[in-house]
């Protein structure tokens, strides 16, 4: 039985078990780090996630709700890094301006509004009761 193509094609897909694992961590630090450079959102949202962690360590909540505090807070940076490779894929096709590349772009931008809202709403629901209590 034959294939459609050859599976093998791609050099990048040779790698098996921990040398796969290796590429793959160092392929996504270079992610991370080129996102830093180059995405001032990212930065942005990296400084929140450094400065609030700590500030989620000390409260005096539940480990569950540490966790879910600082979880919002990555979850706005996994989604901005999906919205930066959209946008980095749209303008390597093209940088004139189409209907389906703003659009695609836009539903990028709504994925983090609506992530650092949730992240908001979080923070907001866990942290009231505490300040309140001062």
């Amino acid at each position: 039985m034959t294939t459609p193509y050859n599976i093998n094609q791609n050099p990048h897909k040779g790698n098996r078990g921990l040398t796969r694992a290796w590429h793959a961590a160092k392929n996504s630090w270079c992610g991370i780090v080129y996102a830093f450079q180059e995405e001032s959102a990212f930065r942005q949202e990296l400084t929140l996630l450094i400065v609030l962690t700590p500030i989620a360590f000390f409260l005096p909540i539940t480990p569950l709700e540490k966790c879910g505090l600082i979880a919002s807070l990555i979850m706005v940076l996994v989604v901005e890094l999906l919205n930066s490779s959209v946008e980095a894929a749209i303008d390597r096709i093209s940088f004139e301006h189409h209907d389906l590349s703003k659009r695609a772009k836009d539903f990028g931008s709504a994925a983090v509004m609506l992530t650092l809202i949730i992240a908001a709403l979080l923070w907001i629901t866990i942290c009231t009761p505490i300040v309140m209590k001062w």
